[in-house]
């Protein structure tokens, strides 16, 4: 069938495999939220929020309604959210958000993966301090939305920064203003598609082709590992 049958081949697999691991980590979301907060996303809003996620990344209902049963279930295994923080070769500025059921493994994995490029885990706080951590909400954008008016609206509420992007709109608060957000937000009518928290680097170091392609490769191993959600750098 040819090399274009296998090319599309493989973006199909790996597609369903970042499907996969997103709906991974979203079932674990949820399972937190239930026991942080009850199953009924009316009164837990964390829920509701993860709800809308799953929702927007085209997560089957039926898999989030398995996962809320599951989590509410006493016997379900429950996980805690740990971020490592470290440096990569030359210096880079690396974070680790994860969750999991079984602290040791983490560490040691996230540790290895450092360890084999070339660079070493470091203490909580090592690195934090040159991200940004803030909360970005994404909607469609309405007939009635203009960005202007809209940043004038929500700068009560939190608001540092707002963006349109191919149709979709982009607010960003800081970390501590999400539940602010999220309620202006709702009570506006607006349906949110994702609401997450990110982190932004405030400086960035330049590297060369090769110096990017050992990052590129130990982020990769870091995002394969089912225990990591996200992973950040300073890398321009």
């Amino acid at each position: 069938m040819g090399r274009a049958f296998e090319f599309r081949k493989e973006r199909k697999f790996k597609r369903w495999d970042k499907m996969s691991k997103v709906f991974t980590k979203l079932g674990k979301e949820i399972v937190m939220a239930v026991k942080a907060g009850g199953p009924d996303p009316t009164s837990n809003a964390k829920l509701r929020t993860i709800i809308q996620n799953a929702k927007g990344a085209q997560m089957p209902k039926d898999r989030i309604e398995a996962a809320i049963k599951r989590a509410s279930n006493k016997d379900e295994k429950d996980y805690e959210e740990i971020v490592y923080e470290g440096y990569g070769p030359n210096g880079i500025a690396v974070i680790v958000e994860t969750s999991t059921d079984n602290i040791n493994r983490t560490v040691a994995n996230v540790r290895s993966y450092f360890t084999k490029a070339g660079g070493s885990l470091g203490t909580s706080g090592s690195v934090s301090f040159m991200f940004d951590h803030k909360a970005v909400f994404r909607f469609t954008k309405g007939e009635g939305h203009d960005l202007e008016e809209l940043e004038l609206e929500l700068i009560d509420f939190g608001l540092t920064d707002i963006d349109e992007n191919e149709g979709e709109i982009f607010v960003y608060t800081e970390f501590e203003d999400f539940g602010t957000m999220q309620k202006a937000l709702e009570e506006m009518g607006i349906e949110v598609i994702s609401a997450d928290f990110q982190r932004f680097p405030t400086t960035l170091t330049e590297l060369t082709e090769e110096q990017e392609e050992v990052i590129n490769k130990m982020v990769e191993k870091m995002e394969e590992d089912d225990d990591v959600n996200n992973v950040y750098t300073n890398m321009a």
